[in-house]
C-alpha cells in the first residue's frame, strides 16, 4: 500500500489539517531519514497517530484498529512468530475455529496473508494498523524480558568472563527499561551484589539484582559504549550514546560516580518522543492556562520562567514552547547542560566547563548571535540571572527554568540573586510552576466515594473546599473520586504515565508594582490570587475529580 505525497495532498492538505509547505518539508525528511512519512506526520506531532489510521483506512477501504489500546493475549502471538512479525510489519491479535484476525502496516500483502491461510488453515481477517500502534504492539513479545534478564544472570554468574553475554545483558537492561517507561536506569553496588532499579512514574522499582563479579564488566561495557575512561575508576564521568535496534532507538546519557562499594551508574533514556510537537493541554495544562501561556509566547520580549523542584517536568514546558515558535523565520538559539533533545531548525549549544562555555559566557555570546529567541537551561547564579534579565529587556524573548517552590516565590528568589526588583518588574511576562503526579491507570481505574479522612484534607483547605463546591456538589460526602484496582498493564501500581499541575503567574501592573516594593512571596501570591490565579494543589484537585489522578498524589506533590 503505498501512500504517495499527493494520496496525502488530498487526505490532509485540502481539508486543512496541513499546509502544503509542511508536507514538503515531511517527504524531505521522509528521504533523509528513511522513515514512513506516516512515521514522521504522528513522531513531529502534526496529527494525531488515531486520527491519521482512521484517514488512512477509509481511504482504502479497510477497517482499522489502535493496537496501542489493544492487550494481546500470549496464545496469539505464538500464530506469527517475532521475527516475521517484524519483518511484516503484521501481528495476530485473535483467532477462533475458522479464521486469524491480524492487524498490519501493510494490509495489501497479499502473497505474505495466503502463506499465512495455508499455514493455519485458516482465513485471514485483515486490519489496517498503523506504525506507532504496531510498535507498541510488537513490544508483547518482550513481555517476558525480566525472567530473560534474571536467566542470563543465572548464566553469567557461572561463566562470568562471558563477553557476549555481558554485551547481551547490558542490552537487555535496556529494552526492558524503554519497555517500562522508565526515565532512569540506577545500577547500584552493594556490599555483596549489585542492583537494577527502574525509576518509572517517578518511583523507583527494584527489577533485577546480580553477583558483585559481575558489576565491574557491566560497567565496563557501559563505558565502552558511552565512549569513556575504562581505567578510571575513582573520579566521576559522564558520557552518552545511542541505543538502536530494528525496533527502538533513543539516546542515552550516563552518569558515573565512585562509592565505597564500586562505581555506581545512572542512565537517563532520551526517548526521541520527547522532542515531538504536542499541545499543551496534553501535558495537563488547562485550556485557559494554555492561552495564558500562549498570549506570553507571542509577546516579542520579556522573560518567561518555568520554576520547580529537580524532576517536575520544567524541560519539558521549555521544550513544547520552543517547539510551539519553532518557524522559519525565528531565529532560535539554547544554551543547555545537556543537549536532551535536537530539534530541528534550532541552534543548541552545550555547556562545556572545560572550555569556560557556561550559562553566563554562553549567554554573552549568543546575544552577538542576532537570535529573537533565547532558551536559557536554568538560572544558577547571579550573572547569569543578570544577563538573562537584561536579553529580555532589549528585545528577546527570552525562555529558562528556576529551583523555586512556587510561582510567588520565584521574585525572593531572584532578587536573591542580585537581580534589581524594577529589571525583575519590567522584564518577567509569565512565571510557570509545576509538579508531576501519576495518572491513574485507564485500565483498572474504578471510581469510589470519598473517605473522611480525603474529606477532612479537602475540608481544611479553603481552596480546595471552595473547589469542589464549584463542581457542583453542596456536600463533599457526594463527591466520587477515582483510583487505579492495580493490574499486569501498571505493574501492580495502579498508575500508568504522568501529567503535570500548575500555577499560572501572569504578570500585570499591580504585580510589578509589588514586586518593585519588595513586597513578600505571600502578598504577591495573594493578590495573584485576586485576579485568578490558581493554586498547584487546586489544579491538581480538578485533575482529581476528572478521575486523572488521585488526592493522595496531588497532597504529596504539593506539600512542599
Amino acid at each position: 500500500m503505498e501512500i504517495t505525497k499527493e494520496i496525502l495532498h488530498r487526505l490532509l492538505v485540502e481539508p486543512g489539517h496541513i499546509t502544503e509547505e509542511l508536507l514538503t518539508i515531511v517527504f524531505s525528511k521522509s528521504e533523509k531519514t528513511k522513515k514512513s512519512p506516516l512515521q514522521i506526520l504522528v513522531e513531529d506531532g502534526y496529527i494525531t497517530d488515531t486520527n491519521l489510521g482512521r484517514t488512512i483506512a477509509d481511504e482504502f477501504g479497510y477497517k482499522f484498529i489502535d493496537l496501542t489500546k489493544e492487550k494481546i493475549q500470549k496464545e496469539f502471538l505464538t500464530i506469527i512468530p517475532e521475527p516475521v512479525a517484524r519483518k511484516q510489519k503484521t501481528i495476530a491479535y485473535h483467532t477462533d475455529d475458522t479464521t486469524v484476525y491480524v492487524a498490519s502496516v501493510h494490509p495489501d500483502n497479499h502473497e505474505f496473508f495466503q502463506l499465512l491461510s495455508k499455514t493455519t488453515r485458516k482465513r485471514i481477517d485483515v486490519t489496517y494498523a498503523t506504525y506507532l500502534g504496531m510498535n507498541s504492539a510488537l513490544h508483547s513479545y518482550k513481555s517476558d524480558l525480566r525472567l530473560r534478564v534474571q536467566k542470563l544472570v543465572d548464566i553469567l554468574e557461572k561463566d562470568p568472563r562471558n563477553e557476549s553475554g555481558i554485551i547481551e545483558l547490558v542490552n537487555l537492561i535496556l529494552e526492558y527499561s524503554y519497555d517500562s517507561g522508565t526515565s532512569d536506569i540506577h545500577i547500584e553496588p552493594l556490599e555483596d551484589s549489585s542492583i537494577v532499579r527502574f525509576r518509572i512514574d517517578g518511583i523507583l522499582h527494584e527489577v533485577v539484582s546480580y553477583p558483585k563479579i559481575l558489576h565491574e564488566r557491566v560497567i565496563f561495557r557501559i563505558k565502552i559504549i558511552s565512549r569513556l575512561r575504562t581505567d578510571e575508576t575513582a573520579a566521576t564521568q559522564d558520557g552518552r550514546f545511542e541505543f538502536d535496534t530494528n525496533t527502538i532507538k533513543f539516546d542515552v546519557r550516563v552518569s558515573i560516580v565512585p562509592t565505597v562499594h564500586g562505581e555506581n551508574v545512572v542512565m537517563r533514556l532520551l526517548k526521541s518522543e520527547g522532542a515531538h510537537q504536542v499541545k499543551l493541554t496534553e501535558l495537563g495544562y488547562s485550556r485557559q492556562d494554555a492561552e495564558t501561556i500562549m498570549r506570553a509566547i507571542e509577546k516579542p520580549h520579556g522573560m518567561i520562567l518555568s520554576v520547580g523542584p529537580t524532576g517536575s517536568g520544567k524541560s519539558t514546558t521549555l521544550y513544547t514552547l520552543l517547539q510551539l515558535l519553532n518557524t522559519p523565520d525565528i531565529n532560535i538559539m539554547t544554551l543547555e547542560d545537556p543537549v536532551e533533545y535536537n530539534i530541528e531548525h534550532i541552534q543548541q549549544i552545550p555547556l562545556n566547563l572545560k572550555k569556560n562555555l557556561t550559562f553566563a559566557n554562553g549567554l554573552r555570546s549568543i546575544v552577538r548571535q542576532d537570535p529573537d529567541i533565547i532558551m536559557v537551561g536554568e538560572i544558577r547564579d547571579a550573572e547569569t540571572a543578570s544577563i538573562a534579565v537584561n536579553a529580555a529587556m532589549t528585545g528577546h524573548l527570552l525562555l529558562s527554568t528556576l529551583h523555586a517552590n512556587d510561582a510567588a516565590t520565584t521574585f525572593p528568589r531572584l532578587i536573591d540573586l542580585s537581580v534589581e526588583p524594577f529589571l525583575l518588574a519590567s522584564s518577567l511576562n509569565i512565571v510557570i510552576a509545576q509538579r508531576l503526579v501519576r495518572r491513574i491507570c485507564d485500565k483498572c481505574r474504578e471510581s469510589y466515594s470519598i473517605t473522611p479522612e480525603e474529606r477532612m484534607v479537602i475540608e481544611q483547605n479553603e481552596e480546595l473546599t471552595a473547589k469542589a463546591k464549584e463542581l457542583g456538589s453542596k456536600d463533599i460526602s457526594d463527591v466520587r473520586f477515582y483510583r487505579g484496582r492495580k493490574c499486569d498493564d501498571c505493574n501492580q501500581t495502579g498508575y500508568r504515565g504522568r501529567i503535570g499541575i500548575f500555577e499560572i503567574f501572569e504578570i500585570n501592573q499591580e504585580i510589578r508594582s509589588l514586586v518593585v516594593q519588595k513586597a513578600s512571596s505571600d502578598v504577591i501570591e495573594k493578590t495573584a490570587r485576586k485576579f485568578g490565579m490558581n493554586s498547584m494543589a487546586v489544579d491538581g484537585l480538578d485533575k482529581v475529580f476528572q478521575g486523572i489522578t488521585t488526592l493522595e498524589e496531588v497532597i504529596l506533590a504539593t506539600k512542599t
